[in-house]
Formats: C-alpha cells, structure tokens, sequence
C-alpha cells in the first residue's frame, strides 16, 4: 500500500465514528456494521470505496495517487457522490458511501 492511500480522518466526507470491540473485529464484521447505520440514516444507501488498515487494502485501487493531497479511493467516492463515510476505530475501516434520501 502506498502512502498516499492512507486517509486521514479530515478527508472523509461527513465522518459517522464507530468504536466496535477490537478484539474479534474483522473486515466482515466491520463491514455488517457500517453498512447497517448507513441503513438506518439513508434510503439506498451505495458503497463506493473502502478502506482496511489492517490488510493493507483498499477499494477501488488507484496506480496512482489522483490528488496529491487526497487518496485515490477518496477521490473515487468523492467525484462519484459519496456524501457520508463510517469510520471504525479511528480509520481502522473506512466504508465512504453515498446516501440516497435521509430518513427522518
């Protein structure tokens, strides 16, 4: 993983924080989770990137670097409408969606 595609939490477009258990915490488990609170804020809710610190991994991958001051996968969400991000124990998993209607 290239250093430009570690996120910073001031790039993540309107940031909901989750603090979930770390011990059994898993790429799979996290994702359950994010996806369920953007469930409950937003109609239709679509994943457009993610991020897994400790895999190393992220979607979708970039060659390169699209901003030099933002990671690929950001940028990817954020031109794409990605209007609210789940981040998990202080960017341990970031899922970047972009929310449909709010519900009430």
């Amino acid at each position: 993983m290239e250093t430009c595609e570690i996120p910073r939490k001031d790039m993540l477009p309107n940031p909901v924080y989750l603090e979930l258990d770390k011990g059994g915490l898993d790429f799979q488990g996290a994702w359950d989770a994010a996806k369920n609170l953007a469930q409950m804020l937003y109609y239709e809710p679509m994943l457009l990137s993610w991020f897994d610190k400790n895999a190393g991994k992220y979607s979708p991958q970039t060659v390169t670097c699209c901003r030099e001051d933002m990671p690929g996968w950001v940028e990817y969400a954020r031109s794409r409408g990605g209007n609210f991000s789940v981040n998990i124990n202080h960017e341990q998993y970031i899922f970047i969606f972009r929310g449909g209607e709010e519900k009430p």
